[in-house]
């Protein structure tokens, strides 16, 4: 592994434990036990390092995806999504997603470039997902787009409401979802 691979984990470590807002490299560089040069020489900037922690957040989110087992229904698909968001790691980066896309929203480069590209990336590990979970070819991107939207508002809103009310509003997402999709199709050998 190269040192530039081992300082990108160690910062995303950093990142999804503290988060990627207000991220400087001198306390970063002290936190992961470098110095801010090395940051510098190995990512140019902290632009490029912010991005490149983007990119590998995103790789960890995605690689947590692909490893759910296919739920039986899209339905219960959702909800085991769910269920997925709220635990580490993929809570923290989740987090770190929102924190880039927010600073993107208003136009900061490299944010918004890069939670763009994230989010790219990211919808089409949902689409293979909820294939898997009986969800039509035809129908899996309207699917994604309204699940993934509204899971990431249920992700903000974990901060301010109440748990219980929380899954209780993401089986309603599921139960629309499962509408979305329509039955499951039978899938031939």
């Amino acid at each position: 592994m190269s040192r530039r691979t081992q300082l990108l984990d160690q910062v995303t470590d950093h990142v999804l434990e503290h988060g990627l807002t207000g991220l400087t490299l001198r306390p970063v560089a002290a936190a992961i036990g470098t110095s801010d040069r090395m940051l510098i020489y190995h990512f140019e900037s902290r632009d490029g390092l912010v991005s490149a922690v983007i990119t590998r957040v995103t790789e960890r989110a995605i690689e947590i995806v692909e490893a759910l087992p296919a739920a039986r229904t899209v339905r219960s698909g959702v909800n085991r999504l769910w269920e997925t968001y709220q635990e580490e790691p993929m809570h923290g980066c989740l987090t770190a997603y929102c924190q880039a896309a927010a600073t993107g929203l208003i136009g900061d480069e490299p944010y918004l470039s890069e939670a763009r590209a994230a989010n790219e990336r990211w919808a089409a590990a949902l689409r293979t997902y909820f294939v898997r979970c009986g969800a039509p070819p035809r129908k899996v991107r309207r699917v994604v787009t309204l699940v993934e939207a509204s899971l990431s508002g249920f992700h903000l809103d974990l901060a301010t409401d109440r748990p219980e009310w929380l899954a209780a509003g993401v089986d309603d997402l599921a139960r629309a979802a499962q509408e979305l999709a329509g039955p499951r199709e039978r899938r031939t050998a």
